[in-house]
């Protein structure tokens, strides 16, 4: 196979649990192919480079064998090459939503707070 969609290769290389949900993120404008956004139909060869933002983590993988069924883990897994950055220290993101106890309910300025903290 020379080439495939983008949201099966990413649904068969397990980078999203469903099909859905990889295409939902090609349409919200979370994946990008070579540098420039990516429908859901973009085609992805070997060589290609995909970026997809997963649970606000960048993943960035480099094509290394074109599938478009899902498999076992361990076979996706040599499919790709992972170029992602290192994900951030748990504790880091842990410290900043902690409230002290005793604080009672969150205000709505705070709600709004810990919303753009997390991305939404």
């Amino acid at each position: 196979m020379e080439a495939t969609r983008v949201d099966r290769y990413l649904w068969a290389v397990r980078l999203y649990k469903t099909r859905t949900l990889a295409t939902d993120a090609c349409h919200a404008g979370h994946v990008r192919v070579n540098g420039s956004p990516a429908k859901a139909g973009s085609r992805v060869k070997v060589g290609d480079r995909i970026e997809a933002r997963v649970a606000h983590r960048l993943h960035v993988l480099e094509v290394v064998e074109v599938i478009d069924k899902r498999v076992s883990a361990t076979i996706a897994a040599t499919c790709y090459l992972d170029h992602s950055p290192p994900p951030p220290p748990r504790e880091l993101a842990t410290e900043v939503l902690m409230r002290d106890p005793g604080a009672g309910r969150p205000t709505k300025r705070d709600r709004r707070a810990i919303d753009r903290h997390r991305g939404r």
